[in-house]
C-alpha cells in the first residue's frame, strides 16, 4: 500500500451568514473531493492542542502524528532546514516577514506578497546595515525569512502579524518572559524599528507605491526557537520512503527534519496562482519511488487571511479539478493500491481571518474499504463519519492502520 495525504492549508472555514450560512468548502465545486468522502470513510481530526498557537507549523506537525508539545521549536527552525541554513546548538532561528507598517498599524503580514526578487534586495540591505558575527538575515520565499541571533534567548512573547491586521504595532513589540531574554527582546525591538527607518524609502518600494503596490516597510521576527530533536517517519511509523511538496518553507523544513525527500515544483507560489497540475504530477512521478507522498497546497489559507471568500471557494475548486481528480485517475491506474487522505491543517475563516484550533473534517480513501455514511465533504457532513475525532498520532495510525 502507498499513501498520499493532500493537505489544503487553512481550507476549513465557519458558516457565513452572507452566503446562506455556507462555507466555502460548502460552495466549493469538488465533485472529486466529495466522492472521495462518499467511497471512503471520514471523521474530524484535533490538530492544535489547547494551550498552543493555531499556527500552519503546529498544525502539520500534528497531522504527520508528530507529540508537538516535546518536539516544536517554533517557525524559524523549520525554515532554517528548508533553505539549507545550518544551526548551531545556541542560535536562535525567527520566521522575519517583510511586511507593511501603515499609518503605525500592521496593515498585511505578506508586503502585497512581495516577490522574491525584490524581498532579496531587501534583505541583502539588512544584512548590510544590521548584520554582523551575531545576526545574519536569509532570504526565503516572497515575505517569508530568517533571523538568526546567535546566542539569542527563546524565552520569548511574540505575535504572529497574520494575526493582528489592522492593530498598532507598538503594542505588539516582543516582550521577554523573563530577565535572561530581556537583552534579546530589546535587540529585536531594535531591528524592527531600524529595518522601518531603512526600507521605508528604499526604492523597491517607492516603485511598488507608485504602481499601487503595498510597500515592505517593516521586518516581524515571530516564533522562536532552537534545532530540534525530531525523530523521522520512518522511526515513527515504519515509513521506508516518504517525500513532501509545498511551496511554503516552513512544510519543507517539518520535512527536512521528518526524513522525507522535499520536492519543488516550478511555479509553485503558495497562492491561488500555484502550479496545480505541476504538484499534481510531481506526486504521481514521486509516488513511483516514495512509499508517501505529503502534497501541501498553501492557496485557500492565503485566501482567508485576506477574507476573501470568493478567491477561497475558487482554490478549493482548483484543488479538486486540478490535483484530486488526476490524482485519482492516475492512482487507479497503479498496480499497487493507494490510499488517499484529503483535509486541512486547520481553519482559517474568512470572516476573522486568522487560524483556528477547531478540529478539521478529513477523509481516508482505501481502495476495498466499506465507506460510511457521509455523503459528501464538508465541515459537518464528516460528522457522520467512522473515525468521530481523532488527536495525536490517531490519524496517521488510522491512515496506514498501525
Amino acid at each position: 500500500m502507498k499513501y498520499i495525504i493532500v493537505l489544503g492549508d487553512g481550507m476549513a472555514d465557519e458558516p457565513l451568514a452572507e452566503y446562506g450560512g455556507k462555507t466555502p468548502l460548502q460552495m466549493a465545486d469538488k465533485p472529486a473531493i466529495d466522492n472521495l468522502a462518499k467511497i471512503g470513510r471520514t471523521g474530524r481530526l484535533k490538530t492544535v492542542p489547547e494551550d498552543m498557537h493555531p499556527g500552519s507549523e503546529i498544525a502539520n506537525m500534528s497531522v504527520l502524528g508528530y507529540d508537538v508539545h516535546t518536539v516544536f521549536e517554533g517557525r524559524g527552525v523549520l525554515e532554517a532546514a528548508s533553505i539549507g541554513v545550518s544551526l548551531e546548538e545556541n542560535d536562535l532561528a525567527l520566521r522575519c516577514n517583510l511586511l507593511t507598517i501603515e499609518n503605525e498599524c500592521i496593515k498585511n503580514h505578506s508586503a502585497g506578497h512581495i516577490s522574491n526578487a525584490e524581498a532579496y534586495e531587501l534583505i541583502d540591505l539588512l544584512n548590510k546595515m544590521l548584520g554582523n558575527e551575531m545576526i545574519r538575515f536569509y532570504p526565503g520565499v516572497s515575505y517569508r525569512h530568517l533571523l538568526v541571533i546567535k546566542g539569542g534567548k527563546k524565552q520569548l512573547v511574540c505575535t504572529p502579524p497574520h494575526d493582528v491586521p489592522g492593530e498598532a504595532f507598538r503594542p505588539r513589540l516582543i516582550k521577554p518572559e523573563n530577565q535572561e531574554a530581556s537583552e534579546t527582546a530589546r535587540l529585536l525591538n531594535y531591528l524592527i524599528l531600524r529595518s522601518q527607518a531603512l526600507l521605508s524609502d528604499h526604492p523597491i518600494n517607492l516603485r511598488r507605491k507608485e504602481i499601487g503596490k503595498e510597500v515592505a516597510n517593516s521586518i516581524w521576527p515571530w516564533s522562536p526557537g532552537y534545532k530540534p530533536q525530531m525523530p523521522t517517519l520512518k522511526e515513527l511509523f515504519g515509513i521506508e520512503k516518504s517525500a513532501v511538496i509545498s511551496a511554503v518553507d516552513l512544510i519543507q523544513g517539518i520535512g527536512v527534519y521528518a526524513g522525507m525527500d522535499v520536492i519543488k515544483v516550478e511555479g509553485a507560489t503558495g497562492l491561488y496562482n500555484t502550479n496545480y497540475e505541476g504538484k499534481a504530477k510531481a506526486t504521481m512521478d514521486a509516488l513511483k519511488v516514495h512509499d508517501l507522498v505529503y502534497l501541501h497546497v498553501e492557496a485557500s489559507d492565503e485566501a482567508g487571511h485576506e477574507g476573501n471568500v470568493e478567491l477561497k471557494t475558487k482554490t478549493i475548486s482548483y484543488l479538486d479539478h486540478r490535483i484530486v481528480k488526476y490524482l485519482v485517475e492516475e492512482t487507479a491506474k497503479m498496480d499497487e493500491p493507494v490510499t488517499i487522505a484529503v483535509l486541512p491543517d486547520h481553519p482559517t475563516p474568512c470572516a476573522t481571518k486568522i487560524h483556528t484550533r477547531d478540529a478539521v473534517p478529513f477523509i481516508i480513501y482505501r481502495p476495498g474499504e466499506t465507506p460510511d455514511d457521509a455523503q459528501f465533504y464538508d465541515e459537518f457532513e464528516v460528522a457522520k463519519g467512522s473515525y468521530g475525532v481523532l488527536k495525536g498520532d490517531e490519524f496517521m495510525r488510522a491512515l496506514i492502520k498501525k
